[in-house]
């Protein structure tokens, strides 16, 4: 996925110096000739990144007017006024949709409900994520009582110096529960409508599943597989603790003994890394790259449970070279389900810039209402967000000519963002195909080299 390319314009400030300037400034600057002077550059650095992220707030909440104000002179309804905003903030941000929503909500507390959060911001005495940390604490509080409790903590934000972010979020708290006790309560209790399980990619083939539970529930889980591990270690198991509780959980959540089976994963490789012991690695969705030992082990033997798993083969075919999928076309209006599964293992993941979600929603590059047609070239997989994001007003997308599935997307601005599928596993660019075709010619001219050498020697 690429960057941005603007509109032109040139960012500068009436009568100072412009960002770029700036950072070509910045990138200059040495490191200081001793230590002492190192240590300083770093805490200056800091307060510099704090103070850039007080006047990202300040442009956000600006930004925010302006496109209300151009939507509402476009006409669009009250209720979708700011539809897309968030977007944008987290595209110039290289963040995602999600992130680009909190950071605007963020930049507008601080900048309208938190003015003294915002004045530590600027002087480097709080940096973005203490900010932010206040913020979070006082959001159930009403606009009156949150700037209260903003002028008490923060007036004097030098309290919090050498203080940890437990110390930030502690002081935040109390000083909200003072103001407003029953909010504070009330969003406890409201808390509990917002448990779910999620899902995030380890090293080494591992995975994080993590369940953000009401406190009462949590313990009861956490106690009961603690429980089950003690009684199994007392058999004498000689797994460790964290290895039962862990395989407990899996056997009690699947309701199969170690092991799962009949859960469709779609692991995704090359037919040599499955059949000639290649080394290409794989794709498995939802977590990523895997090595290929590991990707033929669980095709063969489920895991290495010694269960054996229902294995369906998919063949695949790409396009020589460019490494992408064949087309698969459709006069449908809705993607049928063979071509939903195309365009999900194509792009893997939610194709707008930076965002990394799950894919939700499947719909066109180009509108259907717009010319667009259903095939794989003008499909892209997105996440819930993105696919209404880019169905406000001013946002324009299509798809572009490239080496692999690539799409435009324009912002009402006029800041263009391309997206390029990302490459499946087992291609190899055809430069670095002939850079690598070229080694082993020098390498098999060495090697020739070397033995005619010996012959003439033993000659």
């Amino acid at each position: 996925m690429d960057g941005s390319q603007g509109p032109g314009r040139v960012s500068n400030t009436r009568g100072g110096v412009s960002v770029r300037e700036m950072i070509r400034t910045l990138a200059d600057t040495r490191p200081a000739a001793d230590s002492a002077g190192m240590i300083d550059q770093l805490r200056e650095l800091e307060d510099l990144k704090s103070a850039a992220a007080a006047r990202q707030a300040r442009i956000a909440v600006a930004f925010d007017l302006k496109q209300r104000r151009e939507q509402a002179s476009a006409g669009v309804p009250t209720e979708q006024l700011g539809a897309g905003v968030a977007a944008q903030v987290a595209l110039a941000r290289r963040e995602s949709p999600a992130k680009g929503s909190r950071l605007l909500g963020l930049a507008k507390a601080l900048v309208t409900e938190m003015p003294h959060t915002l004045a530590g911001l600027q002087s480097g005495q709080l940096n973005e994520w203490r900010a932010t940390l206040l913020v979070r604490e006082t959001a159930c509080l009403s606009a009156a009582d949150r700037s209260a409790v903003d002028e008490e903590l923060a007036s004097d934000v030098g309290r919090f110096s050498g203080a940890g972010d437990r110390a930030v979020i502690a002081a935040a708290r109390s000083a909200a529960y003072r103001r407003d006790p029953r909010s504070v309560t009330d969003r406890a209790s409201h808390a509990a409508a917002e448990r779910h399980v999620s899902l995030r990619p380890a090293p080494d083939t591992m995975c994080y599943v993590t369940a953000f539970l009401p406190v009462a529930e949590g313990v009861a889980v956490h106690a009961a597989l603690t429980r089950q591990a003690d009684t199994f270690r007392s058999d004498g198991d000689a797994r460790s603790r964290g290895q039962l509780m862990a395989d407990a959980l899996v056997e009690r959540v699947t309701g199969t003994a170690g092991g799962i089976s009949g859960v469709e994963i779609q692991l995704v490789m090359t037919d040599r890394t499955l059949f000639q012991g290649g080394s290409e690695p794989a794709r498995l969705p939802g977590y990523g790259i895997v090595p290929a030992g590991w990707a033929r082990e669980v095709a063969a033997q489920g895991q290495g449970h010694g269960r054996s798993l229902n294995v369906w083969l998919r063949r695949l075919y790409t396009a020589p070279g460019s490494g992408d999928l064949v087309a698969m076309d459709s006069r449908a209006r809705l993607f049928p389900s063979g071509l939903r599964r195309f365009i999900q293992v194509r792009d893997h993941t939610c194709r707008t810039p930076f965002c990394d979600a799950p894919i939700r929603h499947l719909d066109h590059v180009l509108p259907w209402h717009s010319g667009g047609t259903t095939t794989r070239v003008n499909g892209a997989g997105l996440c819930e967000a993105c696919n209404h994001i880019k169905e406000a007003p001013g946002w324009r997308s299509r798809p572009l000519p490239g080496p692999r599935h690539t799409l435009q997307l324009t912002t009402p601005t006029g800041h263009g963002y391309q997206s390029t599928a990302p490459p499946l596993p087992g291609h190899e660019p055809p430069e670095r195909a002939a850079s690598r075709h070229r080694r082993e010619l020098r390498h098999r001219a060495k090697a020739l080299k070397h033995v005619r050498t010996r012959a003439a020697a033993a000659a």
